[in-house]
């Protein structure tokens, strides 16, 4: 038999998306996907692509459609990066996964641009998810070998402003999710799974005319439409995790070295919520998820069981603050709110960053706050270092 814990990692983590994972009370049925105990959590593919990648934002709530830009816009919104106050920049980030269990599971971000004039400003990322080591043996418990399991993102992006406070961005994505290394599951070969993507965004900024010396700014930002991706000929395909995201901020500049920034994005996944099924397997409440992708981006916003109400619980909430001190010094705090049969993610993040010169590093730490979910970030530490050229 192979090794269990490949069976997990394939399950939960590529077939039921980030937020089953993070919510351990949900009984779920694995082959009609309905959870008795009524709670509906939306799964995915890949749930990679929505996990906040740099220690910036992850210590304000994991927000960004509409922070200040930095090297990290292309995963938030990259019609920021317009507006970006430098020629060029890059950022690295580092994040140990699940540290409290394993010490090898880590995921690793690298993300630039380049303006190319006062307009226009293209950018890449590399997204990179590292599994660690497992050892994979035969039903006849010999062993076949030990692999490491992982998976990547490569985006390029660009962001054309169409006037002085609005801009617009395309981004394209290839992806690609390699967790059984071409083994065998049974009677099933399974190879690594390949999909593309697209993201749509927009950023607005403008200033206040106030005694105060004020800044707001508007972002929306729509990503990870693209194929279904599987890891089988025989297996069924799954959709990526399609998302909307809204977000505002509103900066005050109080002298000419303490700023603060207040943040807020809304949510919304863009997949079919799980119907509620009869026991010959009909539907009794809720729509066939079994449908195309721009089918489900727009089915997903009437198709729950429970109505409106449960559209509204499928929104999840960030709130951010970050204050500036002399542009060298920054303190950072947030909150994410997931509803509890959403996923249940709910949690405190905090954080501080330094600017030396052309160089910043900045640092993250979580804060779980729901006795319902074990979040694999709790209690770590994530680090990114910064380079405005």
């Amino acid at each position: 038999m192979k090794k269990a814990l490949f069976l997990l990692l394939l399950t939960s983590i590529s077939m039921f998306g980030f937020a089953q994972l993070n919510n351990p009370n949900a009984d779920v049925d694995w082959l009609s996907g309905k959870v008795e105990n009524g709670n509906r959590i939306i799964s995915t593919g890949v749930p990679l692509l929505l996990i906040a990648p740099d220690s910036r934002a992850g210590a304000m709530g994991d927000l960004g459609a509409a922070s200040k830009p930095d090297a990290n816009s292309i995963h938030w919104n990259a019609a920021k990066l317009s507006f970006t106050e430098k020629k060029a920049g890059l950022s690295f980030s580092y994040t140990p996964w699940l540290r409290q269990i394993v010490s090898d599971i880590q995921l690793m971000y690298l993300s630039g641009y380049y303006k190319i004039d006062d307009r226009s400003t293209i950018g890449g990322s590399l997204t990179y998810f590292s599994l660690g080591s497992i050892d994979f043996f035969s039903e006849e418990g010999i062993s076949t070998g030990t692999y490491k399991p992982n998976e990547f993102a490569f985006d390029l992006a660009y962001s054309m402003k169409l006037s002085n406070n609005f801009s617009l961005s395309l981004t394209g994505r290839y992806i690609r999710s390699d967790l059984t290394q071409g083994q065998n599951v049974g009677t099933t070969q399974t190879h690594a799974a390949n999909a593309a993507a697209a993201d749509v965004g927009l950023y607005y900024q403008n200033k206040l005319n106030i005694d105060l010396p004020s800044e707001y700014a508007l972002g929306l930002q729509i990503s990870n439409l693209g194929t279904k991706i599987s890891y089988s000929d025989n297996m069924e395909s799954s959709f990526l995790p399609a998302n909307l995201r809204l977000g505002g901020r509103y900066t005050m500049d109080f002298d000419q070295f303490n700023n603060l920034s207040l943040m807020v994005d809304l949510n919304k996944l863009l997949v079919p919520t799980p119907p509620v099924y009869n026991e010959d397997g009909s539907i009794y409440a809720g729509m066939d998820p079994n449908v195309g992708i721009l089918q489900g981006a727009i089915q997903s916003f009437y198709d729950a069981p429970n109505g409106l109400k449960e559209e509204i619980q499928e929104i999840t909430l960030s709130v951010g603050a970050e204050y500036w001190y002399n542009k060298v010094l920054a303190l950072r705090a947030g909150y994410f709110y997931e509803a509890k049969n959403k996923g249940a993610r709910q949690y405190l993040t905090v954080g501080a960053g330094l600017r030396y010169n052309v160089m910043g590093i900045d640092f993250c730490y979580l804060i779980s706050t729901s006795s319902l979910s074990n979040n694999p970030l709790k209690n770590t530490m994530r680090i990114a270092l910064t380079f405005d050229l």
